[in-house]
């Protein structure tokens, strides 16, 4: 988990946990720290083989900044995009707190938070949340939004228990409520 969180906080790479603890308090913990992905021990080896492939696609597709409907409502081009106070640069994949320290997010963090802020006040489901910060082709549950949606309220939200930024729309998924603008 240290290494884990290490790597991330350096480099802007996926991780795929390979281990053999594999109850649901070590799964859920593994991608709150660091992780996009988590497989448990005996494993088949061509799943090994796909998963590291899907982190792959996921990694470069959003590198390319692929043209998803989802991803392109606030302006496709813009470099920064800002809400009350915080800057999300998406070339440099960081958040930048309003008195001006960086927020250290995840990979599937920042991806989502991507997603969430491009679209302000538009509501998302779960699955296409996962599609659009993930890839088509995943292997994630869609719980693993909410585990994000919790990880980044911890860190953006004011009160993270009442957000203002991430609300849930009850049986429909989460909406980004905040006046977004590009930098």
């Amino acid at each position: 988990m240290d290494l884990a969180r290490s790597v991330h906080s350096e480099y802007d790479l996926p991780i795929l946990m390979l281990t053999g603890k594999g109850d649901e308090t070590d799964r859920i913990l593994g991608l709150e720290l660091a992780a996009d992905d988590f497989m448990m021990k005996p494993f088949n080896n061509r799943e090994l083989i796909a998963r590291i492939r899907a982190l792959l696609r996921r990694t470069k597709s959003t590198h390319e900044s692929q043209q998803d409907p989802i991803r392109t409502a606030v302006a496709a081009d813009a470099d920064q995009l800002s809400f009350d106070g915080w800057t999300l640069n998406l070339s440099a994949r960081t958040l930048t707190r309003p008195d001006g320290s960086l927020e250290q997010l995840t990979f599937a963090e920042f991806s989502l938070l991507e997603v969430l802020v491009r679209a302000p006040n538009r509501v998302h489901s779960r699955e296409q949340l996962l599609e659009a910060s993930r890839g088509i082709e995943t292997d994630v549950f869609d719980r693993t939004i909410d585990v994000l949606i919790l990880r980044l309220r911890r860190k953006i939200e004011p009160d993270p228990r009442h957000p203002s930024y991430i609300q849930t729309e009850r049986g429909l998924g989460y909406i980004f409520r905040q006046v977004v603008k590009s930098c």
